[in-house]
């Protein structure tokens, strides 16, 4: 019979901070903002109000902290290694296929509310602001690894264009708007997207 490692103080720590994450996460989606309350995210996660106080000072830090838990992990599940992506015109299309499956779904359901939730809540914006920031750079500096022929100026030019494409393509998705509509947009988009890229 083999013995049981028991687990470390910080592995305690990180697996309580992550179920704390990924419930929130869940709550945004299924409930919206408005009806997500540290209660519900508690009872979600399996902690106390006390451990969740431990990691997180308030209500809008933790809501900031899952979108970038949620945006690294699709972040580490999406993005291509070296020699995957086609070369040439094909690559800008691979790419922009990369960001929408990035930028919509639960991630776009997640942001969605708490960007609208924001406009209102002075700690959220506070709170958000930084991590999307983080994020945005952190996702251009990857892109930049993987697309060195293309010129940092225009690289961020044509990554901000379509991240706010797939941003507002999903909210499209979110009210019920047409699936055929948004990707004869996206294919359009990763049309004139390549021939933008020198």
């Amino acid at each position: 019979m083999t013995e049981r490692r028991h687990r470390t103080q910080a592995e305690r720590s990180a697996q309580t901070r992550t179920a704390l994450l990924d419930a929130t996460i869940d709550c945004l989606v299924e409930l919206g903002h408005a009806r997500t309350s540290m209660q519900e995210i508690c009872a979600r996660a399996g902690v106390s109000k006390g451990a969740a106080q431990h990691h997180f000072s308030d209500k809008a830090e933790l809501m900031a902290a899952a979108v970038a838990h949620l945006t690294t992990k699709l972040a580490e599940r999406n993005t291509p290694r070296e020699g995957q992506l086609p070369p040439g015109r094909g690559r800008v299309a691979a790419l922009v296929d990369l960001l929408w499956q990035s930028y919509s779904g639960t991630l776009a359901t997640a942001t969605t509310e708490l960007w609208v939730a924001a406009r209102t809540d002075p700690a959220l914006r506070a709170a958000m602001r930084p991590v999307d920031k983080a994020l945005g750079r952190a996702t251009l500096d990857r892109l930049a690894a993987l697309m060195d022929d293309v010129p940092r100026e225009r690289l961020e030019t044509l990554f901000w264009l379509t991240v706010n494409l797939a941003r507002g393509l999903a909210l499209d998705a979110e009210l019920g708007g047409d699936p055929q509509r948004r990707e004869l947009l996206l294919n359009e988009w990763k049309r004139i997207a390549a021939t933008l890229r020198a």
